[in-house]
């Protein structure tokens, strides 16, 4: 009897895998005494707790629906009151065929690669970009080409040249991922200018967009500019969004939005993943939404936000003048740090010995770089840790230098 040879067993995705470097920080982060500026969770403080549990009177009126199995489309009366709140957004109320309920935004970009990659098939995505992202779609055999963004987002005057040359390679070309809003990690937002030349160029070269908005709901500063779905004439754009950063993760609800023929191909791998997102979450996000609570929620979310990355930025100009560049985002969750001449993740080690966490800038990198950037989150640590933590990331940066 011989030792389960595993490595034989294990597909050759499986053997490719990596860790998320966000999830493999959860240790240090758990560590007694330690201010994290890493994951891009929401303050739990501010969960409507009170609010969401008034919610749950769903199961008393309506539990012989919610408790059975639901369509793989998502829930009815949650796709109906989506549709209307995001028309203004949206440009117009979208049909029940053009949306689909995720398990979480994470899974609808999963099920999107699932539908349009074939392994070798290549994706354009900003350079940085979200590490969740990347880790997915090359979980479905994706590769990369990146474009790198600056305080207006993705720098789209590169992206012809680029589509040219790996067409004359033979690579096929699936689509092109932007986080549009509040970009994670860089915390940029592409401008209304670039958005028309993204869309133009998408339509001449017959490609994909994937419009990912997380942050948009969560602007501090300015006004919206219009999402890209609603510009599109072509049907090309995809839209996804969620409720973890408007009201809580926990609940792994979140929705995508597109072309009718593409939602239906995506709800055929569901079917075969999870059948459906928890009906359960869906009705109690469904009735919290339909009282209204969203809409009360959201202004004091924006508000107790806009303190805190007031309180990080402030944080930075006392402790950090001259050591790190970095640009105050309008919106969502994210500074962007780089320290010429650190290694971030030699300082990422330094950083947690003195009591801080942040995520190093090759996380964000799919095809290598990011070297001497890092990324802090201001929604979680509370406003006291967010001087303390500056404090401390200064400490780790003086002992990392040569």
């Amino acid at each position: 009897m011989g030792l389960l040879k595993l490595e034989v067993l294990f597909s050759n995705t499986a053997r490719g895998m990596k860790p998320s470097p966000i999830r493999e920080l959860l240790p240090y982060i758990k560590r007694p005494g330690m201010i994290s500026f890493a994951g891009g969770n929401p303050d739990p403080m501010i969960f409507p707790i009170d609010e969401f549990a008034e919610c749950s009177d769903i199961l008393a009126q309506n539990g012989k629906e919610v408790l059975q199995y639901g369509p793989t489309d998502g829930y009815a009366p949650l796709k109906d009151f989506i549709s209307r709140w995001m028309a203004p957004r949206m440009g117009r109320a979208v049909e029940p065929s053009e949306l689909l309920i995720t398990t979480g935004s994470q899974q609808g970009m999963d099920l999107l690669c699932a539908a349009l990659i074939n392994p070798g098939d290549y994706i354009i995505v900003e350079d940085p970009t979200y590490p969740g992202a990347i880790h997915t779609m090359r979980n479905r055999g994706a590769e990369f080409l990146t474009v790198p963004c600056d305080k207006d987002g993705l720098l789209v005057d590169l992206l012809p040249k680029m589509i040219e040359s790996a067409r004359n390679s033979g690579h096929a070309l699936k689509f092109i991922y932007t986080i549009v809003n509040f970009q994670n990690p860089a915390g940029s937002t592409l401008s209304t200018e670039r958005r028309k030349k993204l869309l133009e160029i998408a339509a001449f070269y017959d490609i994909i967009v994937f419009e990912d908005d997380p942050y948009g709901h969560l602007r501090y500063d300015g006004t919206d500019e219009p999402t890209l779905f609603s510009m599109d004439t072509d049907g090309r754009v995809i839209y996804a969004c969620s409720f973890s950063k408007i009201l809580a993760p926990g609940a792994r609800v979140a929705w995508i939005t597109g072309h009718k023929d593409i939602i239906r191909k995506m709800v055929l791998v569901k079917q075969g993943v999870d059948m459906c997102t928890s009906v359960v979450a869906q009705a109690l996000v469904s009735r919290y939404c339909e009282k209204g609570y969203l809409d009360s929620f959201l202004p004091k979310i924006i508000a107790h936000y806009k303190k805190k990355r007031d309180g990080m930025a402030e944080a930075f100009k006392k402790y950090l003048p001259g050591y790190v560049e970095y640009d105050i985002p309008k919106g969502g969750f994210f500074f962007w740090l780089k320290i010429p001449g650190v290694d971030t993740e030699k300082l990422f080690h330094n950083a947690i010995d003195k009591g801080v966490a942040f995520v190093h800038g090759r996380s964000f990198y799919a095809c290598g770089g990011g070297e001497n950037c890092l990324r802090t989150c201001f929604t979680f640590a509370q406003e006291d840790d967010l001087l303390e933590g500056s404090r401390r990331l200064r400490a780790a940066i003086d002992g990392t230098r040569p």
